[in-house]
């Protein structure tokens, strides 16, 4: 059975943010005709490793969200600075209502509201403020989650997570990051797979639920 989306807009505060969230749930969206649009808010300059380009992550970025099949027009890189969205509270909201007039999405992806993470907390509490009339789903950090009721579980196949381990791969600057271990990135998906009874699967925070 197809998910039941047309189209899909992915919200990450950061590059690689939505990748990591649910990279494998994109593939699958993808794969099955429906459209996606990705949107980082900051591609944090004032983070970037030693020894790599201040704007590497913008261009790492395009790269990964091509692996997953999302149309280079389809991908936006909005220039909010890290660890600091509560201050751009307002502009942050507004670009949103301008993304959500744009693209009407049927399914709006953004960080669980368990997330602890400062930009993270904001661009989803402003993304329900935007799409409360969307279908909103929560994904998943977990090195940012205290926890995760996992009420809304996706699965995605062996090459829908073939994608989202080789797409967070294109990341270079960011492999020394425990966390982009692709045993790792496995292990959670065979995780919330076997919670269903299936091999793979992501899961989510069901924010809000829409049928119409």
């Amino acid at each position: 059975m197809k998910l039941p989306f047309k189209k899909a807009l992915i919200l990450a505060p950061h590059t690689d943010d939505g990748e990591f969230g649910c990279g494998g749930t994109i593939s699958r969206l993808i794969r099955e005709g429906c459209e996606v649009k990705y949107i980082a808010f900051s591609d944090c300059k004032e983070s970037v490793p030693s020894g790599y380009d201040f704007d590497v992550l913008g261009r790492e970025m395009m790269n990964a969200t091509a692996v997953l099949g999302i149309k280079s027009k389809n991908v936006e890189l909005l220039d909010y600075k890290v660890r600091y969205f509560g201050k751009e509270r307002q502009r942050i909201l507004e670009d949103l209502v301008r993304i959500g007039q744009e693209y009407n999405p049927d399914v709006v992806f953004t960080p669980s509201t368990m997330d602890i993470h400062q930009d993270h907390s904001t661009l989803t509490n402003e993304a329900i403020r935007a799409f409360k009339s969307k279908t909103i789903l929560g994904y998943e950090l977990p090195w940012n989650n205290l926890q995760l009721p996992s009420d809304g579980i996706i699965t995605i196949d062996s090459d829908d997570l073939r994608n989202k381990i080789k797409a967070i791969g294109k990341y270079e600057s960011q492999k020394g990051r425990a966390y982009s271990n692709p045993e790792f990135i496995k292990s959670m998906a065979i995780t919330r797979g076997t919670r269903i009874r299936e091999e793979f699967a992501e899961a989510f925070e069901v924010i809000r639920l829409i049928l119409r």
